[in-house]
């Protein structure tokens, strides 16, 4: 797999029926490696180990609504109260971060109400910061215990 713009970890393989599977320690099970799982596993080390946030208020692919579509988003973070506070929308590598992903992760943000955005394809990071009724980008996330 490609290396990316964030810290290298330890992960976990393994092969079954022909499919490349990787640790998730957030779900506590192995899932397919696909080129988005790449980027999405990686981005959790980072959120776990550089930004501190605890592994329990991280949530992956967790089902929204949005009209009468059903919506996944990628990484949901929560705050001490369990509360919505950063969505991060993960991309494969080869895709690029633009105008049209902003308006996916806002889109779920309507229904979501968080207050921090992540746009990543492993390679590029972008972070909106919600001031007023916009969403303003910013250079860093911050560690969690300024998140909350």
């Amino acid at each position: 797999m490609l290396e990316l713009n964030l810290p290298s970890y330890e992960y976990k393989l393994k092969k079954r029926d022909g499919k490349l599977l990787i640790w998730d320690r957030t779900r506590k099970k192995y899932i397919i490696l696909q080129p988005e799982e790449w980027v999405r596993q990686h981005f959790v080390n980072y959120l776990i180990e550089i930004k501190n946030i605890p592994v329990s208020h991280i949530s992956l692919e967790q089902g929204h609504q949005y009209n009468s579509l059903t919506k996944r988003t990628d990484i949901l973070v929560y705050d001490n109260e369990l509360k919505p506070l950063l969505l991060v929308e993960c991309k494969a590598s080869h895709i690029e971060i633009n105008d049209d992903v902003l308006f996916q992760a806002v889109t779920y943000q309507s229904q979501i109400h968080v207050k921090y955005i992540c746009l990543t394809n492993g390679l590029e990071h972008q972070y909106y910061q919600k001031k007023d009724s916009e969403f303003v980008r910013i250079e860093e996330l911050p560690e969690y215990n300024v998140l909350i």
